[in-house]
């Protein structure tokens, strides 16, 4: 069901956070990748209590599988963030990115099931967009002052999508990967 596209990205940043205190990343030039999402990351679990993003499906803090065990973003999207922004920088640590991918200017937009997998196996799935939210602009409020609450209206639609691990490995910085995609979805509501 799934093609193999000739889309291929190359990572350009790998972030953990290892702390849990706020959302913000630490670079790392390889990380170990297992059925949890990356190791040692505060968002890496097999499941995870509901937030927000479900809340048309589940009471908060109710106990689901873990599809957010990523966030991705992508060079170009980031630049398009900062530039709207009016930033002369914008760090993908702030905004509490794990991984980074160069070679794709619609990255938010990679239909959900979609893999992105690496020579070595180690494949990861899209779940959906990662809408944008308050607390990458809380960081960068603390960075650059004032520019902060411009974050969400800015990054819609260029916040990159969250991803869940569907054969574990490795990756470091300069690791490709190859876009696979799903079958395009035709289905409407009917009567």
């Amino acid at each position: 069901m799934l093609t193999p596209t000739d889309r291929v990205v190359t990572i350009t940043y790998l972030g953990i956070n290892d702390s849990g205190d706020d959302l913000t990343t630490r670079i790392q030039q390889t990380v170990n990748v297992d059925y949890t999402g990356f190791m040692g990351d505060s968002h890496s679990a097999l499941t995870r209590a509901s937030c927000v993003r479900v809340k048309s499906q589940y009471p908060k803090g109710t106990e689901i599988r873990n599809t957010r065990q990523i966030s991705a973003l992508s060079v170009e999207e980031l630049a398009l963030i900062q530039q709207t922004m009016k930033l002369d920088m914008l760090e993908p640590e702030w905004l509490g990115a794990n991984l980074v991918v160069k070679g794709l200017h619609n990255f938010s937009k990679i239909p959900p099931s979609s893999r992105l997998i690496a020579e070595n196996g180690t494949s990861l799935v899209v779940d959906m967009e990662n809408a944008p939210c308050r607390f990458p602009g809380d960081i960068i409020e603390q960075h650059k002052p004032g520019f902060g609450k411009r974050f969400t209206k800015a990054a819609l639609g260029r916040r990159g999508v969250t991803l869940w691990v569907e054969h574990q490995g490795a990756l470091a910085i300069g690791t490709t990967l190859r876009l696979h995609i799903p079958p395009v979805c035709t289905w409407r509501v009917t009567d």
